[in-house]
């Protein structure tokens, strides 16, 4: 259970050290890049840069903690803060009609909650 945590928080990590491009490319040139990227049109570039500086949050907060060994805790605690996270980018899609592009979603969810429960249960780096 252990190596498919670590393989589900690096999952994870990459997708949103990927996706917090958001805080260096421009909102119009991101929603260029396809129909599934007109989302961000409907936020404000502060807001882009705060949802940018969350997820590179997360990305350390999921992977830095338990290979450093300091305040371990962390993991859990980033887990989860994907877990809510992600529950909004589901209820944008649904709320915008974009059901063929929520499926991403949902599974960076499911390993989000995975991970969450996993790190403060049974597989705890505080046990």
């Amino acid at each position: 259970m252990n190596v498919a945590l670590w393989i589900c928080a690096g999952i994870l990590a990459f997708a949103c050290l990927v996706s917090s491009a958001k805080l260096v490319v421009p909102r119009e040139k991101m929603a260029a890049t396809g129909s599934f990227a007109h989302w961000v049109m409907d936020f404000s570039p502060g807001a882009l840069k705060a949802i940018g500086t969350a997820e590179l949050l997360a990305a350390a907060g999921l992977i830095l903690p338990a290979v450093l060994d300091v305040a371990p805790v962390l993991v859990p605690l980033a887990a989860t803060g994907l877990v809510l996270l992600f529950t909004g980018a589901v209820t944008m899609r649904l709320r915008r009609g974009e059901r063929a592009t929520i499926t991403g979603d949902v599974v960076y969810l499911g390993l989000a909650v995975f991970v969450a429960w996993g790190r403060f249960g049974p597989e705890s780096f505080t046990a």
